[in-house]
């Protein structure tokens, strides 16, 4: 997709309309564009760093790092590039890109904690089944088993499907965050907070948070009749990529 710039028109357009027209139709309208080579993302974590580098933690910074959350760059991976280009760049350097990149992931740092209930502890049991991490906080296991589950940015289960001889099936009610529900054959639904998803015994589907965005919802287990779940194959990098 083309990215459509006019913050040289709109600020330089009278004063400097040559730099301007460099600004908003080359720079960003030709080589930002050019996704056959790299993605839009790929070109916000070259940027991101080349101004860290000599630098510039000012407000093209900002924009870079909010352009950046926007191509899907997470909070966990702008930590991640930030740490490892410090030792090419200068520790100071670090420190100042840090503090600017903390207030630009700062919503998803909010809801990092799990919603209502809290984070709760790694989901080590189930990690097999996950692309990502995630974390459970288990609210009963009396009568109507009821989890909160946190995934981080990125994180989705695999397909699975669960089985019950009568009655049985899952309630997610979402509290924080964004994520993704998709059934096997059906377009992917968006989730966010006070939305509620019901799924009924034996039908394949997975969930999970978005590319940008930490999610959480509590899980219900519906009761019924030898019940179980069935864990199949991951939602690939592909079918997953496809979502915004």
């Amino acid at each position: 997709m083309a990215v459509k710039q006019t913050a040289g028109r709109r600020d330089l357009g009278e004063f400097a309309p040559k730099f301007a027209e460099l600004n908003d139709d080359i720079l960003f309208g030709e080589v930002w564009s050019r996704e056959e080579k790299l993605s839009l993302r790929d070109r916000s974590l070259v940027t991101v760093v080349a101004l860290m580098a000599q630098g510039l933690t000012d407000s093209s910074f900002q924009y870079h790092l909010i352009t950046a959350k926007q191509n899907g760059v997470t909070r966990s991976e702008i930590a991640e590039i930030l740490t490892h280009a410090a030792f090419y760049a200068g520790w100071p350097k670090a420190w100042a890109a840090f503090r600017i990149a903390k207030e630009v992931w700062k919503e998803e740092e909010d809801e990092k904690g799990g919603g209502l209930f809290g984070l709760g502890e790694p989901n080590v049991a189930f990690a097999q089944y996950f692309v990502g991490k995630s974390y459970l906080k288990m609210l009963t296991t009396e009568g109507v088993p009821v989890a909160n589950v946190t995934f981080e940015p990125g994180c989705r289960n695999n397909w699975h499907i669960h089985r019950a001889d009568r009655g049985g099936g899952q309630i997610l009610l979402c509290t924080s965050g964004r994520g993704w529900y998709q059934e096997w054959g059906g377009e992917a639904r968006e989730l966010h907070p006070g939305d509620v998803v019901t799924i009924p015994a034996g039908v394949k589907h997975w969930h999970g948070a978005a590319k940008d965005s930490w999610f959480t919802h509590l899980a219900i287990e519906v009761p019924g009749e030898k019940t179980s779940n069935e864990w199949l194959e991951t939602v690939t990098d592909k079918q997953y990529q496809i979502l915004k």
